[in-house]
């Protein structure tokens, strides 16, 4: 589905503000708050908007520990086998097949370092990983969940 300049308005308004009113949103796109629901709706329906959610810092709620996991796997692995292994893991905030000499790459939230520690010997069980690479956040710097649209 392509986007026209209303529906970019839209979703620019809700990456930033996902609990805006319709009529929040209908005042700052000009249109009416009925309009805007028929374009949100739809671009649920379409599938362009997957969801809503809340974002909480990790810490207050006890993730205070945060790293990245490279997964080096043997053989041809596929990317189903990953995501079936990593996807169950509830520490995994994101998983991506990468470029270069890793063949994904892991996000993962954890209470402790022993608690990380754990996560990632689950993930270096796995038969097709012939190794790991860890690196633990020192300091996040910017934080874009969904970013903002491009121009």
């Amino acid at each position: 589905m392509q986007l026209d300049h209303l529906d970019r308005l839209i979703v620019g308004t809700l990456l930033e503000d996902g609990r805006a009113t319709f009529a929040q949103i209908g005042h700052r796109v000009g249109l009416s708050a009925p309009a805007v629901k028929r374009r949100v709706d739809r671009l649920v329906a379409s599938g362009a908007i997957t969801g809503f959610t809340v974002r909480v810092v990790p810490a207050v709620v006890g993730w205070s520990t945060e790293g990245y996991v490279s997964i080096y796997c043997q053989g041809s692995t596929t990317p189903a086998e990953i995501l079936a292994a990593v996807d169950p893991l509830p520490e995994v905030v994101s998983a991506s097949t990468v470029t270069g000499e890793a063949d994904a790459i892991v996000h993962i939230h954890a209470s402790d370092i022993r608690h990380f520690e754990r996560v990632v010997e689950r993930i270096a069980g796995e038969p097709f990983v012939a190794r790991t690479r860890s690196e633990l956040v020192l300091s996040p710097l910017v934080r874009r969940e969904q970013g903002s649209l491009p121009d």
